[in-house]
C-alpha cells in the first residue's frame, strides 16, 4: 500500500486513535510532522547527505495545529482534551503583537520543554509597523538603535563559544590529517557540525531581528582590510559571522528592506537627529543638536 494514500493515512490514524485519552488533533500532528521527516531525510538521501536509517526525532516537540490553539488576551489557549486547556502566558514575549491579532494570525507553534516557538503573520507590507534599525557588529555582541525602539542588544556569545570550542578540537587532529584518513574524516566532521550549531544561532539572531525592525541597516564589512599582524584577533574576525546573518536577513525580509551602511565616520554623527561632532574625543559622545549622550561602547 502506497503510504502517500488517504486510505493509508486514515488506517494509520485509526490505529493512532486507539486508547488514545487526548484530543484526535493531536494525532493528525504527529502525522504530518512524521511525514514532514521523512520527506526531509529522503531529500537529503538522494542528495548523499543522509545514509540509509531510520530518520528519528533527536529532540522532544509537539507541534499544535490551528484547530488547538486560541488566543486570548496575553494568553495562548491550548487544547489538551475535550473542554481541558493549558494556558501558556504570552506577556514576557521579545516581540509586539499586532494590534487586532486573531488566532488566525497566528502559526502553529512548536512547543519544546524549555520554550514555546510562536509564528506571527502579519498582512500589512510593513510587517506589523514595525521600526528600520540599523545594527552595529561587533564581536561578541548586535547593538541596533532606532528613536522608536532606542537602544537593543543581542548577545552572540553562545554563537562564538561555538567556533572557538570547535577550533579547539579541530586543531587537535589538523596537524595528523595530512597523512592520516582518518584524522581526515574527523576534521570533516567536526567541520560540518560547527557549521550546523552556528547555522542554528545565525538563524536565531536573525529571527530576533525580524521581529524587532521592520527595515533593517547593517555596516558593510570587509574582513579583508580589518587583519592586522596579531594572530589572535585574526583568528576572532575571520569566524565572525556577520555576512551570514546578513544573507539570512536577506533572504526573509528581502533585499529591498536590508541596507548596507557606509561605516566610516560613523561614530561622529548622533544617531538620533544626525548631528556632526566633529571634536569626538573620550568615551562619551555627547549630541549638540539633541543633547543625546552615549558611550563609546554602545556607538555605532
Amino acid at each position: 500500500m502506497d503510504i502517500h494514500s488517504g486510505e493509508y493515512k486514515g488506517k494509520l490514524r485509526e490505529s493512532l486513535l486507539q486508547s488514545w485519552p487526548y484530543a484526535a488533533h493531536w494525532v493528525d500532528s504527529a502525522i504530518k510532522t512524521a511525514y514532514s521527516i521523512f520527506k526531509s531525510w529522503r531529500k537529503n538521501y538522494v542528495k548523499g547527505e543522509r545514509k540509509r536509517r531510520r530518520p528519528t526525532a533527536r529532540r522532544l516537540f509537539v507541534r499544535a495545529k490551528q484547530t488547538l490553539i486560541k488566543l486570548e488576551g496575553e494568553r495562548l489557549r491550548v487544547t489538551i482534551k475535550r473542554a481541558e486547556y493549558v494556558y501558556l502566558d504570552l506577556s514576557a514575549r521579545y516581540f509586539k503583537l499586532p494590534s487586532e491579532v486573531s488566532s488566525s494570525a497566528l502559526g502553529e507553534p512548536v512547543i519544546t520543554p524549555e520554550k514555546v516557538h510562536l509564528p506571527v503573520h502579519y498582512k500589512d507590507k510593513n510587517q506589523g509597523g514595525k521600526p528600520s534599525v540599523a545594527w552595529d557588529f561587533n564581536l561578541l555582541s548586535l547593538d541596533g538603535y532606532s528613536p522608536e525602539t532606542a537602544w537593543v542588544r543581542i548577545d552572540t556569545k553562545k554563537l562564538a563559544s561555538v567556533h572557538i570550542a570547535s577550533f579547539e578540537k579541530r586543531r587537535s587532529v589538523q596537524r595528523k590529517a595530512s597523512k592520516s584518513k582518518k584524522a581526515k574524516k574527523i576534521l570533516a566532521k567536526y567541520s560540518n557540525r560547527e557549521r550546523n550549531r552556528a547555522r542554528k544561532h545565525q538563524l536565531e539572531i536573525a529571527r530576533v531581528i525580524q521581529s524587532l525592525c521592520g527595515s533593517v541597516g547593517l555596516e558593510e564589512l570587509k574582513k579583508q582590510g580589518m587583519f592586522t599582524r596579531s594572530r589572535i584577533w585574526n583568528r576572532r574576525i575571520s569566524r565572525s559571522d556577520w555576512r551570514s546573518i546578513a544573507r539570512i536577513l536577506e533572504e526573509r525580509l528581502g533585499e529591498a528592506k536590508v541596507k548596507e551602511l557606509d561605516p566610516y565616520a560613523s561614530s561622529f554623527y548622533c544617531s538620533r537627529c544626525g548631528w556632526e561632532n566633529k571634536d569626538l574625543n573620550g568615551a562619551v559622545f555627547e549630541c549638540g543638536g539633541c543633547s543625546l549622550r552615549i558611550g563609546n561602547s554602545m556607538r555605532r
